[in-house]
């Protein structure tokens, strides 16, 4: 209950507060390259019921038929505003209107699509999805550069399913059962830390 009111609070004074922001980014997107400004995906949230995830649109519009789901290195189908947006996970803003509509919280882990969900053991989808999905959380912090270290593999659809997937599931187990209001509010300023 307190970790609900606190994320309605927090997310509700940030969009209070950044709605310029959020409006010259738009904008700036528009203006960069055709399509939407907000790009919708199927994520699988808490009790594995499927929502859809909000972000600035970073890629080209047809970059969902045209590529992976998952992000490699310098790809060809980030927009020019989408680096700076990335960068700065200025595309994740959205995601606080996600936080007020009760299907993501400000911290918890990230939410996946349902064809890596559908990789997960039967324990890791019990705990795993047994809180609501978040903005950040510990494994998005310790793998921050992770479209670079895709880069770097010879298959990058493996390295993800085999190595990075287990890693992040483990350290998302852990986040669970410590999980705490004060736990909470630490991972939101390492985030804020590690982005400015």
């Amino acid at each position: 209950m307190a970790k609900r009111l606190f994320d309605i609070v927090c997310a509700g004074l940030g969009l209070l507060i950044l709605l310029p922001l959020l409006v010259v980014l738009a904008l700036w997107i528009k203006w960069d390259s055709p399509g939407p400004v907000l790009f919708r995906q199927e994520r699988v949230g808490r009790f594995g019921r499927p929502f859809h995830i909000h972000k600035f649109r970073s890629m080209r519009k047809d970059a969902p038929v045209v590529g992976p789901q998952i992000t490699v290195g310098d790809d060809t189908r980030i927009t020019r505003s989408g680096r700076l947006l990335r960068m700065a996970k200025l595309d994740e803003l959205p995601q606080l209107w996600d936080v007020l509509r009760g299907t993501m919280s400000l911290v918890g882990p990230r939410p996946e699509v349902p064809r890596y969900v559908a990789l997960y053991t039967p324990e890791q989808r019990e705990l795993v999805l047994s809180v609501r999905p978040g903005i950040t959380d510990p494994a998005s912090l310790q793998f921050r550069n992770e479209s670079e270290i895709l880069a770097c593999a010879a298959d990058p659809e493996r390295e993800y399913v085999e190595v990075i997937l287990p890693i992040k599931l483990q350290i998302a187990g852990d986040y669970v059962r410590r999980a705490s209001l004060r736990t909470d509010i630490g991972l939101i300023f390492a985030t804020l830390r590690r982005i400015f």
